[in-house]
């Protein structure tokens, strides 16, 4: 039986962040990190597009409001204070129609009352900013939005957390359920644990675990795989990210142009769903179990929840996709994009009660666990925010508070 103050379970960027904030907040106390995985960033925080977002997106009564501003910050500083790749590129959000007006002025005064700075810009001003871009009559520009490299951050946090922090990082270690009913005792695949504590960071499980502690009972993870295809176009051949305009209802940011660091292009995502929790390529990870659960509740996606299935897999066509991406940008040469590059699984919740894709962040806990069950886009941009937040809750709950009610998006991831 290993002892300890807290345990972590799940070594992704929520996870690497927690462990990062409970050392800053408590520095006496023992901090365990676990993951099933030899190294950390095997999932969704190795796989990210590496856009770092400004906060314009979310409602400002949401979490993502809240706390993706200040996500972006200190991201930012953080890059640059470990000289780490990082390209203030800035993005565009283009209209494609005049019906797209309505949502570049509810996206402004979204980014009014999450005070974020963003501009509101015309053709000839966007095209100042990007000579390629596509837009009718106006677009809105956010010079805060950046590009970063998620498995450099990552690889630093890991340093940091093992030779600054004196977190103890334990890898190749899976979780497997709780002791007992009313125990802080886990059990894995190579020791017990008892912890003073235990916060549950295992994205695409995290529902499952939340389940052995008797919370997220009426929510399941749902996975949805997304693949950018990689342009062999020479560096600087955009200036700054594109998107379109998004369809509010859709939890998804449609089709987009980004920059790498290193100023490459990118186009994507996809967004189809995935027929197991790891299913990144072929059958690698398959789970009947899984498969035959998950079908069955993307039935429910389709039928409630306003994602448009048949549009997303259409999306499985690089042709398709560079197609809808020349609606964007000028002089996009097909050839160019010849191949996808890594997918990546996005851990989208889902509410067997109302049949709905959860938009914001969803905590659940008590004075003896912590559940991160929703940390979905921008996760990675507001990891360094969400895990002071996540702290916060934790101290409030083991002095007998309760987390703090925020209204949940409706219409937006």
């Amino acid at each position: 039986m290993i002892k300890t103050d807290f345990l972590i379970i799940g070594a992704g960027i929520v996870g690497i962040s927690i462990a990062r904030e409970l050392k800053r907040r408590f520095p006496d106390q023992h901090v365990i990190l676990i993951e099933k995985e030899a190294d950390v960033a095997k999932h969704a925080s190795g796989r990210n597009s590496g856009v770092l977002h400004a906060g314009f997106y979310y409602d400002a009564d949401s979490l993502k409001a809240k706390l993706t501003r200040e996500g972006n910050l200190m991201m930012s500083q953080y890059c640059q204070e470990h000289k780490l790749p990082f390209n203030r590129c800035g993005k565009l959000v283009v209209a494609r129609s005049e019906s797209d007006f309505p949502i570049l002025d509810e996206l402004y005064a979204r980014a009014q009352a999450n005070n974020v700075e963003v501009q509101m810009v015309t053709t000839e001003e966007a095209r100042e900013i990007e000579p390629r871009v596509k837009t009718v009559g106006r677009a809105l520009y956010s010079p805060t939005s950046a590009a970063f490299d998620p498995v450099r951050v990552m690889g630093q946090l890991k340093t940091e957390a093992l030779m600054k922090a004196g977190i103890r990082l334990q890898l190749g270690i899976r979780y497997l359920r709780r002791g007992s009913r009313d125990s802080n005792v886990v059990l894995t695949d190579l020791h017990a644990y008892e912890a003073g504590y235990v916060i549950n960071a295992a994205g695409l499980y995290a529902d499952v675990v939340a389940r052995d502690f008797g919370f997220g009972h009426r929510y399941r993870i749902l996975p949805f795989r997304g693949m950018y295809v990689n342009s062999k176009e020479m560096a600087g051949g955009l200036h700054t990210h594109i998107y379109p305009a998004p369809n509010l209802a859709n939890p998804f940011l449609g089709i987009h142009f980004i920059l790498t660091p290193d100023e490459h292009i990118k186009i994507g995502p996809s967004a189809s769903p995935g027929l197991w929790r790891e299913h990144y390529d072929g059958l690698d990870n398959f789970s009947l179990g899984e498969f035959f659960d998950i079908v069955f509740r993307q039935l429910g996606v389709m039928l409630g929840s306003g994602v448009d299935i048949p549009a997303e897999i259409s999306k499985h066509s690089i042709k398709h996709m560079v197609e809808l991406g020349s609606e964007m940008v000028d002089n996009v040469d097909p050839d160019l994009y010849p191949s996808w590059g890594k997918p990546g699984i996005r851990a989208q919740l889902y509410d067997i009660l109302t049949r709905r894709l959860e938009m914001d962040f969803v905590l659940e806990g008590d004075n003896k666990s912590m559940h991160v069950l929703n940390a979905v886009s921008p996760a990675f941009t507001s990891s360094f925010a969400f895990a002071r937040y996540i702290v916060s809750q934790i101290y409030k709950l083991a002095h007998g508070g309760q987390i703090e009610k925020v209204k949940q998006e409706t219409d937006h991831p």
